[in-house]
């Protein structure tokens, strides 16, 4: 009787003029559905990204006028670098970087204020009874919590990794990395940061007991086997890592998540990139807000960077340098808003279209508000934008406009784990050496994500990058 008076109430909830497969968008204006963590205008956390964009590149600009300014190396125009890369006693203040986030993520406090945690065990034999000292122990704890790496680790789960809320991962100065059963679960959590992680080769796992609390462990079912999975949760910030070879997602945030930020992080090898949205008529998505940003798109990607449902998507200066089947896609009414990015299209005439529009009929999707704006376009590459609705709003965004994609080399060039790939971006306190002082992690294909290779790879696509545009200018 219960079940049926919700049906009854949502019923009368609804206006009589909206259709029966009317938009899952629509519906949700119509219920006025708001989740925790929801900014209230995207439009404007979407132009203060552009405006710390635009700031530290102004910065850098000055620095490096002055000669006698010995700092004017490090700055690199990536706000969120700059923001504590360049302060020479990070080792010692490393929760500085709790404040550097950008966009819709920037509120993740992670365990700012809490107490460090050292995994000293690398560990994970029992998913119910985790060792002090192991990764897993560390993030089910429900205090906030700092959690180090004082050598290169290589974390081979047998389950997934639940998170509780207030947790940041941080693996500078060491080569860590999470393979194996589940990877990373945050359901139902919040502030919780990842940074300079090696995230891949990642299958399903579960049918069975795991932990998510010190006070709580229960069954799981079979998960789906994602790098990382976002759940129900919010304030989540994903930094410099490295994403590959998973079993399903890299990245999927489902089931009224909100709040997340996706920077300067390296994607390859994978099919089904980024999934955003449980379905496309689940209205608590609506309320998603996403910023992806300096990231790098790299080789033998399919699809999905991301595939949206609903909610708003603010992707901004990133390098998308391989798709085989389209870059950006989505169903249900999502709002994305493209601006800065390189898009350089594959050598197959069949896959030059930038985005897609899933099982949609174009007299649907033409509403939809799709734009694109300061984008480069390579080798064909094409967005087809569409809507007419945020219109005025984005005009009030021009006097903030992104700065042109020509820029992206220098934004981009440090995205995934730092230190790693030939990069001139070792890091103190902890060893940053090939075992040194730690662990070795072996040379077997199961356990390498590849970002030796990418950074060769990078470098060809950018002297490719460079010839198109050339040849471009040239022709006109």
């Amino acid at each position: 009787m219960l079940a049926t008076t919700y049906i009854v109430l949502l019923a009368l909830l609804l206006p009589t003029s909206l259709p029966l497969r009317a938009s899952a968008g629509a519906a949700a204006v119509a219920l006025n559905l708001t989740l925790p963590g929801q900014h209230p205008s995207p439009e404007l956390v979407a132009q203060e990204v552009h405006r710390k964009v635009n700031a530290s590149l102004t910065r850098r600009q000055l620095l490096q006028i002055s000669e006698k300014d010995e700092s004017s190396s490090c700055y690199t125009g990536n706000p969120i670098d700059d923001c504590w890369k360049c302060d020479p006693n990070w080792p010692n203040n490393r929760q500085r970087l709790a404040d550097c986030a950008i966009g819709f993520g920037q509120y993740a406090l992670g365990g700012k204020n809490g107490e460090f945690y050292i995994v000293t065990d690398d560990s994970d034999d029992d998913a119910v009874n985790p060792k002090p000292g192991t990764l897993r122990y560390a993030v089910i704890q429900p205090q906030p919590l700092w959690i180090v790496f004082p050598a290169n680790m290589l974390i081979k789960l047998k389950q997934e990794l639940i998170f509780n809320s207030y947790k940041t991962l941080d693996g500078r100065g060491a080569n860590v990395h999470i393979v194996g059963g589940g990877c990373i679960t945050l359901q139902y959590i919040s502030n919780v940061i990842i940074h300079n992680i090696h995230i891949h080769h990642c299958y399903p796992s579960g049918n069975t007991m795991v932990r998510s609390s010190p006070t709580h462990y229960g069954y799981r079912t079979k998960s789906d086997g994602d790098g990382i999975s976002i759940f129900g949760s919010k304030d989540i910030w994903i930094d410099h890592c490295s994403l590959s070879r998973c079993k399903d997602g890299l990245i999927d945030a489902v089931m009224g998540s909100t709040g997340i930020t996706i920077s300067n992080n390296y994607f390859s090898h994978h099919d089904e990139v980024m999934l955003l949205g449980h379905s496309d008529h689940y209205l608590p998505d609506s309320g998603m807000q996403v910023t992806i940003a300096f990231n790098h798109f790299g080789e033998k990607l399919v699809q999905r960077m991301p595939r949206c449902r609903l909610g708003y998507i603010h992707v901004v200066n990133n390098d998308f340098t391989q798709w085989e089947m389209y870059a950006i896609g989505g169903s249900g009414n999502p709002t994305i808003n493209s601006q800065g990015n390189r898009y350089t299209a594959p050598y197959d005439r069949n896959a030059k279209e930038v985005t897609k529009r899933v099982e949609t009929s174009e007299s649907e999707w033409r509403g939809w508000n799709w734009r694109s704006e300061g984008d480069i376009l390579v080798n064909g590459a094409f967005f087809v934008t569409s809507g007419q609705g945020l219109e005025v709003k984005y005009e009030k965004a021009y006097s903030v406009e992104p700065k042109s994609a020509a820029l992206i080399d220098q934004l981009t060039w440090h995205a995934g784990p730092l230190g790693v790939g030939g990069r001139d971006n070792n890091l103190g306190m902890w060893t940053t050496g090939p075992n040194g002082g730690g662990f070795a992690l072996g040379s077997g294909m199961d356990y390498t994500d590849d970002m030796s290779e990418s950074y060769f790879v990078r470098a060809f696509s950018l002297l490719l990058a460079c010839f198109c545009a050339l040849v471009v200018a040239f022709m006109l």
